[in-house]
């Protein structure tokens, strides 16, 4: 039987305090800034929920300020975990989706890429190679 293949997700919001202030409020948790990796800054600020990325069969993530991507309607991202996420991005045209960010490093993170559904509805693939 297959595991649960989603890994990370991401929140977007418009104002970080204040979404802060509410999952922290009500989840009774701390986030924690997160550095941004230099090939994938652009201004996007990072607070993540507490972690373990190398655990099997749970996700991590995080709420997300980007420039580009505003809160509400779909503003949340799943990744799906992969052995090389330029495999599944190789499959997405062909599946009638569309890639919007080819495999890009994340440094210490691993790997992603961001595409796009049939119904127009992104998500992401994360690998570590």
């Amino acid at each position: 039987m297959k595991t649960n293949p989603v890994v990370w997700f991401e929140i977007y919001v418009d104002e970080l305090p204040r979404a802060q202030k509410f999952y922290e409020t009500v989840f009774d948790l701390t986030l924690n800034e997160l550095p941004t990796p230099d090939a994938v800054d652009d201004g996007m600020k990072m607070l993540a929920f507490p972690s373990d990325m190398e655990s099997k069969n749970s996700a991590s993530g995080a709420l997300v300020k980007m420039e580009g991507f505003k809160a509400g309607n779909n503003s949340t991202i799943v990744y799906f975990a992969s052995e090389d996420c330029s495999i599944e991005e190789a499959r997405i045209a062909a599946a009638g989706g569309n890639v919007h960010k080819s495999k890009v490093s994340l440094g210490d993170y691993g790997f992603m890429v961001l595409a796009n559904d049939t119904e127009g509805n992104m998500f992401g693939i994360h690998s570590m190679a």
